[in-house]
């Protein structure tokens, strides 16, 4: 009798693990691989997109390298 319900209560234990443990960590870890691999998908086909805009606007600049230069002086004490 005292056997039996222990192995009862070592089956229960064993299915609330399962359950309750196991089972949600594989459905979170599946519903994560799939959202990153959805999330890469639409980084690629972002960064597709965006190369073609780039190569345009990659124009030489014509601006003045001396234009910007700040005369630097130093001050003594």
């Amino acid at each position: 009798m005292l056997v039996d319900l222990f192995w009862c209560f070592i089956i229960y234990l064993l299915y609330r693990f399962i359950f309750e443990l196991v089972i949600p960590i594989t459905k979170t870890i599946s519903r994560m691989k799939t959202t990153v691999s959805k999330m890469q998908e639409q980084q690629e086909q972002f960064h597709q997109t965006q190369k073609p805009n780039q190569a345009q606007s990659a124009k030489p600049s014509t601006t003045n390298i001396n234009d910007e230069y700040i005369d630097f002086e130093e001050v003594k004490d």
